[in-house]
């Protein structure tokens, strides 16, 4: 099965899988609060966010602060996404400070010079967040067969090498956003980074190339659109077929209805059922969809070598090889703590198809949600 997906999706996954670990390690670590209320002896705490805010947030903010403008300018994303995160982690989720900075003598200073810290809690959230690559990636290379990861981390290395622009370490939050990318000279490129940052940074290059010739965000294509039928599917079914959460979904057919891509009414079979219907116009979308992604794999065979996007591919594709009748390795990784929100309705559902078949249940494509930065079904 995963030898026909398309390389973005298998890009995807195994970064979806990977944050899915990185956070339920996070969670069972980190007091904390969700909409369940406060985990068990945590007296509160922050909110519970993803890896989207370490990488691209919180791993820029030491105990010594950085400027807002520096923030920015760290992030590497677009400047509404990183103030629009800046806002969250700060006012609503509780691990940041943002004041004037005290050696600062002018009555007013302009916001982008303010100082961005750590609060006690996003101390505390650092501490837990930062072995945590290091930690699930090592789990990886245990998991896996002997030198797979190793194999995998080299060929998304070839392949970043190669780059003529930085990237941020995670997909922006908003998960439809191209990043802003930047000219570097070859003499700039930064080391050799973690396995999520690489995988990362390979999937936003593709995206960005996709996005370049598409109508419709590859997050949109991949999963919403990708899903539909012009015979019509549930859209209460929508969130388990495209693996995001229902208000991705839910945004995502809005801007596919409202560009005439789909349509929306009642089951002719059952009138409180609604049907999303692909149109003739929705139905090439789709087409152009899965042609585009080929054509520029094709492409990236020529501009990276041909032997570099089939060793990516087939290590990508070993993540979730498995013997007949046994889960995959990867399964392991995505099974939660019992007192994980994962573990718990209405997330049940997705969770358990996750674990049974990770490539059949995990989204095509993260959608890096506003409510924490989770890029599957949360």
């Amino acid at each position: 099965m995963t030898a026909r997906l398309p390389l973005p999706t298998l890009l995807s996954q195994a970064l979806v899988a990977f944050t899915i670990e990185f956070d339920n390690e996070f969670e069972h670590q980190m007091p904390h609060r969700t909409t369940r209320g406060p985990a068990a002896g945590s007296r509160g705490g922050p909110w519970l966010v993803s890896q989207v805010m370490w990488s691209n947030f919180m791993r820029f903010v030491g105990e010594e602060g950085v400027s807002v403008s520096e923030l920015r300018a760290l992030a590497g994303v677009p400047k509404e996404a990183i103030d629009s995160q800046l806002t969250r982690m700060e006012k609503w989720w509780g691990y940041v400070v943002v004041e004037p900075d005290p050696a600062d003598g002018r009555p007013k200073p302009p916001r982008r010079d303010w100082i961005v810290r750590p609060s006690r809690a996003g101390l505390r959230a650092r501490e837990v967040w930062q072995p945590l690559p290091d930690m699930i990636e090592q789990r990886w290379q245990e998991r896996f067969a002997a030198g797979q990861i190793g194999r995998l981390t080299e060929s998304l290395q070839s392949l970043v090498s190669q780059l003529d622009f930085e990237l941020p370490h995670y997909l922006p939050m908003g998960g439809t956003a191209t990043p802003r990318v930047e000219d570097r000279a070859t003499a700039d490129i930064a080391p050799p980074i973690g396995l999520s940052a690489l995988l990362s940074q390979v999937l936003l290059a593709f995206t960005i190339d996709f996005e370049n010739e598409s109508a419709l965000s590859l997050a949109i294509s991949a999963n919403a659109l990708r899903v539909l039928t012009e015979q019509g599917v549930r859209v209460r079914d929508l969130p388990l077929l495209a693996g995001v959460s229902k208000e991705a979904v839910a945004l995502s057919v809005g801007i596919l209805e409202s560009r005439g891509y789909a349509v929306i009414g009642p089951d002719p079979a059952a009138s409180r059922v609604k049907l999303a219907r692909l149109t003739p116009k929705g139905r090439r979308a789709q087409d152009a969809y899965h042609a585009l992604v080929g054509t520029i794999e094709e492409r990236w065979q020529a501009r990276f070598g041909m032997d570099t996007i089939r060793r990516l591919r087939e290590s990508l594709e070993g993540l979730f090889d498995h013997p007949e009748g046994e889960q995959p390795p990867m399964s392991q990784g995505l099974q939660p703590y019992p007192d994980g929100w994962r573990a718990h309705n209405p997330y049940l559902s997705q969770t358990k198809a996750m674990i049974d078949d990770p490539s059949g249940a995990l989204p095509h494509y993260p959608v890096v949600s506003h409510r924490g930065g989770f890029p599957d079904g949360s």
